[in-house]
């Protein structure tokens, strides 16, 4: 498709004035749909990036990435809002996220290093274990979208959502969520509607530099966008942090790094009784590629609405591995997921606890 269409109003990565296409941070071809969790962000990054002019949003400039461009304070409830073009609104659901695995995101805020895909789809991950949920604001409509239907890994509401692809007049697609006329927020292309949607800020994380991420996944397309903004979170006596580097990729200072840390796989898949999911990896913790040694996961948070199963395991910080799920059914037959392997980092860093999330491919 020529063109994206998301555009931030606060969100300023994206206002380098450097591309042909500023609002273009397009993933394609993907799975967009009804999995939004599925898709490798592989080089786009959880910052996107614009193939055609080459620019890499997940590595700083001088136009971009420097300093923050609006400060927030721990547990603040505040408006975002992006604008969608009226050439391209191809629904489906939206979210915002923060990772708050500090020593990740100062990759991303170094002008003299460019993170590899490995670290591109770690930090993804995070982001996408910090969604900044729709129902952690008081009350804030949270329903589920219109083209989605019960059962679909999609039919979740802690995304904001767009209204029905096919909805009547200007009730449509995400255009209808402000109901706002066209032209009433800038693109570059047909003109666009503004998004408004209001996320609450984590109560008990501050950083004096750090990134909040959007993602939007297209219902009509098999297409995602990603964008980041550069802001700062106060803590809540109102003071800034002590300032984390943004010149090298080296831990953060006011903490001790964590020697192991406590990794929890989350994969979203349906299942029926009798049926157990494990991953399998290349560590001897995964079981070495071996189904028989490989951990199952917990089905205890498992609900119809929310097919979730889950596992911890402590790994030493920095090991790099190779995994896929696998269900395994009541006769002992094995079913993988599809090609290729998943991978993963853990992250070097404060944090002493990360989520993985996933979805069954």
């Amino acid at each position: 498709m020529i063109g994206s269409h998301c555009d931030f109003g606060f969100l300023t990565r994206k206002k380098a004035g450097l591309d042909s296409c500023p609002e273009c941070s397009i993933l394609e071809p993907v799975s967009a749909w009804p999995d939004l969790n599925i898709a490798p962000v592989g080089r786009s990054g959880p910052c996107g990036f614009n193939a055609r002019v080459n620019i890499d949003y997940n590595k700083p400039t001088t136009n971009w990435g420097n300093s923050p461009v609006v400060t927030y304070r721990a547990g603040d409830v505040v408006d975002v809002q992006w604008c969608v073009d009226h050439n391209g609104d191809h629904g489906g659901m939206f979210s915002y996220r923060l990772c708050q695995n500090q020593t990740l995101v100062d990759k991303f805020l170094d002008r003299n290093y460019t993170p590899t895909n490995d670290e591109k789809q770690a930090a993804e991950d995070c982001f996408e274990a910090g969604t900044l949920s729709c129902t952690d604001v008081s009350g804030q409509s949270c329903g589920f979208s219109p083209d989605c239907s019960p059962g679909q890994p999609c039919w979740r509401n802690d995304w904001f959502t767009c209204n029905a692809f096919q909805g009547g007049g200007d009730r449509r697609a995400c255009q209808g969520v402000d109901n706002a006329p066209r032209g009433s927020c800038y693109t570059s292309i047909a003109g666009g509607y503004p998004v408004t949607k209001r996320i609450r800020i984590p109560p008990s994380y501050s950083s004096a530099h750090t990134l909040l991420s959007f993602k939007w996944n297209s219902f009509q397309t098999g297409q995602i966008y990603l964008s980041c903004a550069d802001i700062a979170i106060t803590n809540n006596n109102g003071n800034n942090p002590s300032p984390t580097s943004t010149t090298t990729s080296t831990a953060n200072p006011t903490c001790t790094p964590a020697a192991t840390v406590a990794v929890t796989f989350q994969e979203r898949v349906t299942t029926i009784p009798g049926q157990t999911i494990k991953i399998v990896g290349s560590i001897p913790q995964l079981g070495s590629w071996n189904v028989a040694s490989a951990p199952a996961l917990s089905a205890t948070g498992y609900t119809n609405s929310n097919p979730v199963w889950s596992y911890t395991l402590n790994l030493e910080a920095g090991t790099r591995f190779e995994y896929k799920f696998v269900n395994v059914a009541s006769t002992g037959a094995v079913s993988w997921e599809s090609d290729p392997n998943r991978s993963w980092t853990v992250p070097r860093g404060c944090e002493g606890a990360v989520t993985v999330v996933d979805s069954w491919k």
